[in-house]
C-alpha cells in the first residue's frame, strides 16, 4: 500500500453513520463484539502466538503483547463494562438566555475521528474500539507490527460485528503499519481530528514534533514511592512489592523507591524476599546497596544516574535513600515522568504536603500506584494514562472523548 489516502476518505465519511447512532445500537453493538471476541478466543490466541513467536520471551514488551484465556475474557468483559456506562455525548452543560432572547446551549458532542498509535499492546485495539464506539467517534488504530496478526484479527471480529448489525464498517479501520505511511496520518489535519501516541516515550516525541493534527499525549511512566520514617514498613514492603512485581511491563508499575535513612535497613530487609522471589534486578545507591548486601541479596547493582528517571518496564528497579521528605519531593520533581507517585506514611502532614506538592496524574497514600487505570478508577477501560495538562489528565478514558459545541436558538436577533 502506497498511501492511506482512502482509509482516511472513508474514516471521513462514517462520521455521519457514528453521529446518527443511537445509545442502544451502541449497546448492541458492543455486546455483539463481547460475545464475538469470547466465541473466538482459540483462534485470537493462535493469531497473538504468530506474533509472540516473532518476539523475544525476554523483551520487556513480550508481556505487554500476550494473550491468554484469561486476558481475553477480561477484554470482553471490559467491552460490556463499557457499554453500560453512561453516553458521554449530548449532556447539556450550560444553558441560559439572554438579555436579547437569545437561548444558548453548551452541549458535549463526540471528537470525530480519533487516530490511535500505539504499541505491543493488542487489549488497547479492543479498548479504543469500544471507548470510541460508545462515545460516537470513528477510530483510526495503527498499532505495532510486532502484534500485526493479532490486531488484524481482532479487527476483522470487529467489523464483522458491525456489518452484521448493518452499519458501515468504515467506523473501525487498522491503519498498515508501514513506517513511511506514518508521517501521513500525523498530518491528515483535513480527517482526522485528535491524535492520541500510546507507548514508549520516544514514540510519543515523535508524534508530538511531527504531527500536525492536534495531539492529546499519554506519557510514559516513571513512577516512585516514598517510604518514610513513620511508614507501617510491613505494610511498606507489601506496596513496593505490588507496584513493582504484579506486572512489571505496564506504564503504573514502580521504577524508583525512596527511602527515608532512619527506616532504610528494616525497610529493604523486609522488602528484599519480595523481589529475590521475582529475581528483581536491583540498582542500588550506595547506601541501599550496602544494606542489601549485609541481608545477601543476589539481584544487586550499583545504581547510576541513569537509572533515576529510567522507566524499567521489568523485573527491575532503583533504589535511593533520602533525608527526609524534601529530599524525596526534590526527587521526584527532578525525575518525575508526572505519572503516578506515590507515599507510605503515618504522619497526616507529610501525607498532605507530598499529596498537594507533587505533580502528577494520580498521587497516592498507603496504596499501589498499580491502581492508575480506568477500570480500576470505576471508568471502564481507557485508552492511556494523559500525564499533559490540557483536555485530560490521568486515566484517559469514556468521558475525555468529547468536545463541545455551542447551540444558539433566536427568533430573529441581529447584533
Amino acid at each position: 500500500m502506497n498511501n492511506i489516502k482512502q482509509q482516511l476518505v472513508q474514516a471521513r465519511q462514517a462520521k455521519k453513520t457514528m453521529s446518527m447512532l443511537t445509545l442502544p445500537q451502541k449497546k448492541q453493538l458492543l455486546q455483539a463484539i463481547s460475545a464475538l471476541l469470547v466465541s473466538h478466543q482459540d483462534d485470537i490466541i493462535d493469531e497473538n502466538k504468530k506474533d509472540l513467536d516473532r518476539m523475544d520471551p525476554h523483551d520487556a514488551k513480550y508481556d505487554r503483547l500476550k494473550l491468554t484465556d484469561e486476558r481475553v475474557q477480561a477484554l470482553a468483559g471490559s467491552v460490556l463494562d463499557v457499554a453500560n456506562l453512561e453516553d458521554p455525548t449530548g449532556k447539556v452543560l450550560l444553558q441560559k438566555t439572554l438579555e436579547n432572547g437569545l437561548q444558548i446551549e453548551k452541549r458535549s458532542v463526540a471528537l470525530g475521528v480519533v487516530g490511535v498509535i500505539y504499541e505491543s499492546r493488542p487489549n488497547v485495539t479492543v479498548d479504543v474500539v469500544a471507548l470510541c464506539i460508545q462515545s460516537g467517534n470513528v477510530c483510526l488504530l495503527r498499532g505495532g507490527s510486532d502484534a500485526w496478526f493479532t490486531n488484524s484479527y481482532l479487527v476483522s471480529l470487529i467489523r464483522q460485528a458491525i456489518e452484521t448489525a448493518g452499519i458501515n464498517p468504515d467506523i473501525v479501520q487498522l491503519l498498515p503499519t508501514a513506517r513511511e505511511l506514518m508521517g501521513e496520518l500525523l498530518t491528515a489535519k483535513d480527517y482526522v481530528d485528535i491524535l492520541i501516541p500510546r507507548g514508549s516515550q520516544a514514540l510519543i516525541e515523535y508524534v508530538r514534533n511531527h504531527a500536525k493534527v492536534p495531539v492529546i499525549e499519554t506519557g510514559a511512566g516513571v513512577c516512585h514511592t516514598y517510604v518514610d520514617e513513620t511508614a507501617d514498613l510491613d505494610k511498606a514492603a507489601r506496596i513496593v512489592a505490588n507496584a513493582k512485581i504484579s506486572r512489571p511491563s505496564v506504564c503504573n508499575a514502580l521504577d524508583t523507591v525512596l527511602v527515608d535513612q532512619q527506616v532504610a535497613g528494616p525497610l529493604l530487609a523486609k522488602l528484599a524476599p519480595y523481589l529475590a522471589a521475582h529475581q528483581v534486578e536491583v540498582y542500588a545507591d550506595p547506601q541501599a546497596f550496602q544494606w542489601l548486601k549485609e541481608v545477601e541479596y543476589p539481584h544487586l547493582q550499583h545504581a547510576t544516574a541513569d537509572d533515576f528517571g529510567r522507566e524499567f518496564l521489568d523485573l527491575k528497579c532503583s533504589i535511593k535513600v533520602v533525608e527526609g521528605l524534601e529530599e524525596a519531593l526534590n526527587h521526584i520533581e527532578a525525575h518525575s515522568s508526572k505519572h503516578s507517585e506515590c507515599i507510605v506514611s503515618t504522619d497526616r502532614t507529610h501525607i498532605d504536603a507530598f499529596m498537594h506538592t507533587v505533580d502528577a496524574a494520580a498521587v497516592y497514600a498507603n496504596a499501589s500506584t498499580r491502581f492508575t487505570d480506568g477500570a480500576e478508577f470505576g471508568l471502564g477501560a481507557e485508552i492511556g494514562i494523559s500525564t499533559q495538562k490540557l483536555h485530560a489528565r490521568g486515566p484517559f478514558a469514556l468521558e475525555k472523548l468529547v468536545t463541545e459545541k455551542w447551540l444558539v436558538s433566536g427568533d430573529g436577533q441581529i447584533r
